[in-house]
């Protein structure tokens, strides 16, 4: 069900309401994109409308609530984003990662959050990129060997929805590192953001298991997350008409189930591999 609240957030002139899904983000997309509300109005888990639009997304059938209920309905649906998953959070917190990481190398690091925040990403953001790093806590306690943060940081760092996205992002860690560190280090970095296009690292290449895993925990995401990122990645491929999205994104989900394993730590298993297994299972039978 869709609900809005009163406009009454000020801003550009005019007023605003926050329009919401307690369903599902795909619901509350489809609603927005049926009744004119521009994408960039979108705000991570609402959609900011001004008031001469309020009227007419009540007829369409947003229930009207106040303002407390409905961020009460947000928190009770599961798709309510974190404070610090906002954007210019992300930003903030990403900055002091990569300070942390590369302390004397404070502008390639800007460089690499302009890239992770370029308009054309929905899934494939800023918000991806510290959602892998807080994975690869969880996995390290907090202690990923240096190589594995850095191909964290550049393993979508072009991103255009192309096959050749792993090897342009291999290809910008290989000219952005060279002589910040050691040949060696810059070639293991160059070499865990291709094992990205495939995501099956060896059995004995550890620092491969922590990546990929780290990568794909969001397929064990909660269900309401996991909608979330699916229709990130709808977005992503808005420039794909939908026979071919839903046909080329089952043969994503049918590689991703023939991973065996599809998580290579005992601390990823644990942790995403029975909701994986469950949520791509399910979108494999939706798809069909």
């Amino acid at each position: 069900m869709i609900f809005i609240d009163p406009p009454f957030w000020p801003a550009h002139g005019t007023v605003f309401s926050h329009l919401i899904s307690d369903a599902s983000v795909a619901e509350l997309h489809a609603f927005a994109a049926a009744n004119e509300v521009t994408e960039r109005a979108f705000d991570l888990d609402h959609y900011d409308v001004p008031e001469r639009l309020y009227a007419g997304l009540v007829a369409a059938g947003a229930v009207p609530v106040s303002g407390k209920e409905l961020a009460r309905t947000l928190v009770a649906s599961g798709l309510r984003i974190k404070a610090k998953y906002r954007v210019k959070s992300v930003a903030s917190v990403l900055e002091k990662r990569w300070n942390s990481l590369m302390p004397t190398e404070p502008g390639l690091g800007l460089s690499l959050l302009g890239r992770w925040n370029e308009p054309h990403r929905n899934y494939h953001s800023a918000t991806h990129l510290l959602a892998v790093l807080e994975a690869l806590d969880l996995l390290t306690g907090r202690s990923a060997p240096r190589p594995v943060a850095l191909a964290a940081w550049f393993h979508d760092a072009v991103y255009n929805g192309t096959p050749s996205d792993e090897e342009d992002s291999a290809v910008l860690a290989q000219l952005s590192l060279n002589g910040l560190i050691a040949a060696d280090e810059v070639a293991e970095v160059v070499r865990l953001v291709q094992l990205t296009a495939t995501h099956s690292p060896s059995p004995e290449d550890a620092a491969g298991h922590l990546l990929c895993d780290a990568d794909l925990a969001i397929l064990g995401a909660a269900p309401a997350e996991y909608s979330r990122y699916l229709a990130g990645v709808r977005r992503d491929y808005a420039h794909v008409p939908d026979d071919d999205f839903t046909k080329g994104r089952a043969g994503v989900v049918r590689q991703l189930l023939a991973l065996k394993p599809m998580f290579h730590t005992q601390r990823g298993q644990d942790l995403w591999a029975l909701r994986a297994q469950q949520n791509l299972s399910e979108e494999l039978g939706r798809l069909s």
